[in-house]
């Protein structure tokens, strides 16, 4: 492959909502381009991108995935992003990667709650970007209804610079609006096309919609501005010139429009990307730690060599892969790099681009360069790689925690013995994916940011690693709590014809407000216990306090005062108080009214405004508290607060009753008690799970 300057480099994001067709885009531009022979579907599970046996079942996105093109002098660096909830920790991780966003908006849905959540990451990362409105083909699509939905939530800084031909089953191409030119393809998916005059019935609609379009470019620039008041109009390479201009300051996003299925209206899209967007050395300076001080990093070749891992590809036969964004100097394969995040230095073992899962050899990679390297041994996602001896640091990625769990069964011994070795492979690639024991149920618990990414994540297992679990029902992590005062006394005495054991405490015990977990106060006077065995006193309380009395969950928001006690010279010990301590904690919990506390979740539930009454219904039915309603666009927001429990199942429920067409998000809240009428069967089910003994009940 030809080797690329940084100034003809394209890095850019495929974003948006699941199933808005970023992965059937790519697979368009691969083809164009002449990376593959064919044009491939996600229906017929042979694209590019989506090559994981998970994806290709589900057909939708889990994973990014990295590809490229060679388009007009240019390489274009794609990543593919996922835009289900449940995987867009991994989208907002290949965002710092790429230097613009390409957003997916489909005709027929228009603005997502995906798309809102993308295009806010890149607001977080300063990225200029693009909008294609694709499926333009399909049935119920809608052109003028998708970019009024795209201005209500993004601005009116979203300006087409295409408007398609037809609609629907007739859409056949676009309008070029700067050249003002149409261009009809055919229908084969070959995207073969002409070059036409603007159809009759569209060049009114073409010239208005250009004059809006030099307008904007020219409200963004002074000079332009002048000659478009002298002269009524802009040349076009002064509207091109000003275009760039304002999508690299962000202050315009050009819309285009396509049918990626079909490949019609892609070749431009491709042009669009490199005549707008920004090459890797137009971007600002990449902010970092260097060499132990807050500071920026200039995206030059001449600098010292620096990337971000920012993702990391695990294969049961290749081992660890390193994928990585090289934001300035150069760095040649099998060379000693420092991984300045962990302070070591690591061997890289070659250097290759992929294309898919496809490795390309890369030779030496360069600033701008999107490239992997084997086997690294100590590295991972968000670490920072740099020339030897040097220190830059880049800043690392913030995980979402895991909204559910569920406990998995390995189902024989061998899996057993297996199952260590996969989890860390598993949790190297997926750094969203928890899995370890419980230390009060012993049990195997596996955490995720939903029940599609934990069941994905047991599929891996047995796919990957031939490792085979059974998922059990998601643990709820109960709380145990107190609603009154106890003031009572723990007496530890044992004799055994020796030395025997003595501790003697007094402690008050009352609620503290929710959240503020545990509070010790020591308020021994005249030397009642002695201060050596004070420690003793609070450790025996927080020991015992990890399994409540009721139903065997840790115990929180109380305050213990320690006001008296007695001591023997010679029987008294650390752990003689220990044990004091916690029979007193015991019989105080009794005495305060204890009650079982159950997370509460917030939940945002997003839906077409036809199926309102029956979301607002079943949450009822969950017994979830309604706290408000939003519009946006076609779009209806639910937000309620509901118990945890009542969660595990919603998924499937809500894409049962908006036939796919809903999705939600949820994050932990707070703590709160669950009714007395439950409580009875949380308590038996703890007997039952062997987490109490009955007569602890």
């Amino acid at each position: 492959m030809k080797d690329y300057p940084a100034e003809k480099i394209r890095n850019i994001g495929l974003i948006g909502h699941g199933s808005c067709g970023k992965t059937s885009l790519a697979s368009a531009f691969l083809y164009n381009a002449g990376a593959t022979n064919r044009l491939t579907q996600v229906e017929k599970g042979n694209t590019v991108t989506d090559f994981d046996p998970d994806e290709i079942n589900r057909k939708i996105s889990i994973s990014s995935a990295v590809c490229y093109v060679e388009w007009n002098g240019h390489k274009i660096n794609m990543i593919d992003c996922p835009g289900y909830t449940n995987f867009l920790w991994d989208a907002r991780a290949s965002l710092r990667a790429v230097d613009a966003g390409m957003v997916m908006v489909s005709s027929v849905d228009g603005v997502e709650v995906g798309t809102e959540k993308v295009w806010g990451m890149l607001d977080d990362f300063g990225l200029p970007r693009m909008i294609v409105i694709n499926k333009l083909d399909r049935e119920n699509s809608d052109f003028k209804k998708t970019m009024e939905s795209v201005h209500q939530f993004f601005g009116r800084e979203a300006v087409p610079v295409q408007i398609p031909i037809g609609e629907e089953k007739n859409f056949s191409g676009v309008v070029d609006l700067l050249k003002q030119k149409a261009y009809v393809f055919e229908k084969d998916g070959k995207g073969n096309f002409k070059e036409e005059e603007i159809p009759s019935d569209l060049k009114e609609e073409a010239q208005k919609k250009f004059e809006e379009l030099t307008e904007m470019v020219a409200e963004n620039d002074e000079d332009l501005m002048e000659k478009y008041f002298e002269k009524g109009e802009l040349s076009y390479d002064e509207i091109i010139q000003g275009l760039k201009k304002s999508i690299l300051d962000r202050e315009l996003i050009p819309v285009f429009v396509s049918s990626a299925l079909f490949n019609i209206g892609t070749q431009p899209i491709l042009d669009g990307a490199v005549n707008f967007l920004p090459s890797p050395v137009q971007r600002s300076e990449i902010e970092g730690e260097v060499e132990g001080k807050e500071g920026t990093v200039k995206p030059a070749q001449d600098e010292t060599f620096s990337a971000l891992v920012f993702k990391t590809l695990s294969d049961p036969y290749t081992g660890r892969i390193s994928l990585m964004r090289i934001f300035s100097g150069r760095v040649n394969p099998d060379v000693t790099v420092t991984n300045s995040s962990k302070k070591i230095d690591e061997k890289m073992s070659g250097l290759f681009f992929l294309q898919g899962k496809d490795q390309r050899s890369a030779g030496q990679a360069k600033v701008g360069d999107i490239v992997a390297t084997a086997k690294l041994k100590e590295t991972f996602t968000g670490d920072t790689l740099c020339e030897r001896g040097k220190s830059i640091v880049y800043p690392s990625f913030q995980f979402p925690e895991p909204s559910i769990s569920f406990a998995i069964m390995p189902k024989t011994r061998e899996d057993e013995d297996k199952i260590s070795q996969a989890v860390h492979r598993i949790t190297e690639e997926d750094p969203t994916a928890r899995i370890g024991r419980d230390p009060e149920t012993k049990e195997l618990i596996i955490s995720g940011n939903g029940q599609l990414h934990v069941e994905i994540v047991t599929e891996r297992l047995k796919k990957r690693y031939g490792v085979n679990v059974d998922l059990k029902p998601p643990k709820i992590a109960y709380r145990e709590t107190i609603k009154g005062k106890a003031d009572v006394q723990g007496r530890y005495k044992k004799q055994t014809g020796g030395r025997g054991q003595f501790g003697d405490v007094k402690i008050t015990m009352e609620p503290l407000p929710r959240g503020e977990d545990f509070e010790f106060e020591d308020k021994i006077f005249g030397g009642a216990i002695p201060k050596s065995f004070i420690p003793s006193v609070e450790k025996g309380i927080q020991e015992s306090r990890q399994k409540g009395i009721l139903a065997g969950y840790p115990t929180v928001d109380f305050k213990v005062v320690l006001y008296d006690g007695s001591y023997h010279e010679v029987d008294s010990s650390d752990i003689a108080f220990k044990i004091a301590a916690s029979m007193a904690f015991k019989k105080g919990v009794k005495q305060a009214k204890p009650t079982i506390l159950e997370p509460i979740m917030q939940v945002e539930v997003y839906t077409p405004e036809t199926y309102m009454g029956d979301i607002m219904g079943t949450l009822n039915s969950r017994r979830g508290r309604v706290q408000g309603m939003e519009q946006r666009g076609e779009l209806r927001i639910i937000k309620a607060r509901v118990p945890m429990a009542e969660m595990l199942d919603f998924e499937p429920s809500l894409t049962s009753i908006t036939g796919g067409r809903g999705s939600f998000i949820m994050e932990f809240s707070n703590y709160e008690e669950v009714p007395s009428q439950l409580q009875k069967k949380i308590i038996d089910e703890s007997i039952k799970e062997g987490r109490i003994k009955p007569e602890e009940e």
